[in-house]
C-alpha cells in the first residue's frame, strides 16, 4: 500500500507580495484589469485584493489582481462589481465575464482551504452581482 502525503494548504497563497504581484501580472496580462493602462514604466503594478482586506479578503493569489496604482486607490474599499460599473462608466475596457470567472476562483479557493468567514459571503453575493449584470446587458 502506498504511503500518501498529507495535503497540505496550496502553496500559491503562501507566496510573498512581490510574488503574488508578478504571477498577477502573468495570469492577468501587462495591463490594467480595470482601465486597461499598460503596466510598466510611470504606471507601477499593484495588487488589488477583489475582496478587500477590511472586508476579510485574504491575501492570496485568487483575491489579488494587477491593477494600476490609480485604480488601487481611487477604488479602496468599494466592491469589485462597484467599481466596475464605475470604469466602464468611464469607458474604460473593464471586462465583466473576467471579474465572474475571477470571483468564481475564489470562491472556489475559499470553499476548498475553508475558513474566511467574512470573505465567503461577500464573494458570494460580488458573484450574484455580477451575473445578474451580465444578464441584464
Amino acid at each position: 500500500m502506498a504511503e500518501h502525503a498529507p495535503a497540505g494548504p496550496d502553496p500559491a497563497h503562501q507566496l510573498d507580495r512581490a510574488d503574488r504581484l508578478e504571477r498577477a501580472v502573468a495570469r492577468d496580462g501587462s495591463a490594467c484589469v480595470w482601465c486597461g493602462r499598460e503596466l510598466g514604466g510611470l504606471v507601477r503594478p499593484t495588487t488589488d485584493h477583489l475582496v478587500p482586506r477590511v472586508k476579510g479578503g485574504p491575501s492570496w493569489l485568487e483575491n489579488e489582481v494587477a491593477a494600476c496604482r490609480r485604480c488601487n486607490g481611487e477604488r479602496g474599499h468599494t466592491s469589485p462589481v462597484d467599481w466596475l460599473l464605475e470604469c466602464r462608466r468611464r469607458g474604460w475596457p473593464a471586462d465583466p465575464g473576467w471579474l465572474r470567472r475571477r470571483l468564481e476562483e475564489l470562491d472556489a479557493a475559499v470553499t476548498a482551504r475553508g475558513g474566511q468567514r467574512r470573505a465567503r459571503p461577500y464573494v458570494q453575493a460580488q458573484l450574484r452581482r455580477v451575473r445578474r449584470s451580465a444578464g441584464a446587458a
